[in-house]
């Protein structure tokens, strides 16, 4: 809902002005459903703020800040590190299982993300355009949102539709059913991709589930998630075209009419990202110009 309804201030105003007394009358009611539309405004922006800080992995990383505010950032403990760039992108020598990074635990609405310009690619929190945190307003997250490490969404590289990478590593939801410890590495299962156009950029969602989830080894793709979880796919279609309205924003694009990818399409996308930031790595004068910390890549 927008910030109070428009339509509910023209009605006001117009009974205020006009001289009749079917409009004097109508004054009063006018006035009362405005302030409602203003409490329930207030409440929508305040609802979905974190009452508590998300659990951390306090054995592996270290924070500092206040959660919630921008001095809030979340780094590995281990000295030169960086989330983005030395955590291997595969779990298992077989490439069957990625390695997940959780940046927003699930039922945190904090917009948390990996600063690709800062040292170590700390975990860090989202600003809007005029400085202030951003936080989700649509609702709660019902999964672990994160990033696979070691890939790179290339804004020179153009899909066909003719859209450029976000310029993000790739990022993933994940759709087990316990929140897991924001800046935790997860093996997790890739079971296909939801392909989002963001402002004309292409920003792929890696769908996965997460190691020792409920019915793990029954879930291998899109079709049996739906089997276990029936809903899922739809609700996530959902969040991610609407979840931006509450600000005011549009309805999201999806491409391949938004019916999400194989297991296969997923991987080979998974593959090209992390060869666009293995170009990267072997770039620094690129990566310089994008602002990017690049230490922790791996020597080639």
């Amino acid at each position: 809902m927008g910030a109070p309804s428009k339509a509910a201030t023209r009605l006001c105003d117009e009974a205020e002005f006009d001289g009749d007394d079917l409009a004097h009358r109508r004054l009063p009611t006018c006035l009362s459903l405005l302030i409602l539309l203003t409490i329930v405004y207030v409440l929508s922006r305040a609802w979905s703020r974190p009452i508590v800080e998300p659990n951390i992995d306090a054995h592996k990383t270290h924070n500092t800040g206040t959660f919630g505010s921008n001095s809030f950032e979340l780094s590995l403990r281990e000295g030169g590190s960086s989330f983005w760039h030395s955590i291997p992108l595969y779990y298992d020598a077989e490439k069957k299982m990625i390695n997940f990074i959780t940046e927003i635990p699930m039922h945190v609405t904090a917009k948390m993300e990996v600063d690709k310009s800062a040292d170590g690619n700390a975990i860090s929190q989202d600003k809007n355009k005029d400085g202030s945190p951003r936080y989700y307003t649509y609702g709660t997250p019902f999964f672990n949102y994160g990033l696979i490490p070691q890939t790179w969404e290339d804004p020179e590289v153009l899909s066909a539709e003719g859209n450029g990478g976000d310029n993000d590593p790739l990022d993933v939801m994940e759709v087990g059913m316990t929140p897991l410890p924001m800046g935790s590495v997860t093996p997790c299962k890739v079971l296909g991709s939801i392909e989002l156009i963001d402002d004309g950029e292409t920003d792929h969602k890696i769908l996965c589930v997460s190691e020792g989830s409920k019915d793990f080894d029954k879930i291998n793709d899109v079709a049996s998630l739906e089997s276990y979880r029936p809903g899922t796919i739809k609700r996530l279609v959902h969040w991610l075209k609407y979840y931006k309205t509450s600000d005011g924003k549009g309805v999201n694009e999806l491409s391949n009419d938004e019916e999400p990818t194989s297991v296969n399409e997923a991987i080979n996308i998974i593959e090209e990202t992390n060869g666009y930031w293995k170009a990267l790595c072997a770039d620094k004068e690129r990566g310089s110009e994008l602002g990017f910390v690049l230490d922790g890549c791996p020597l080639e």
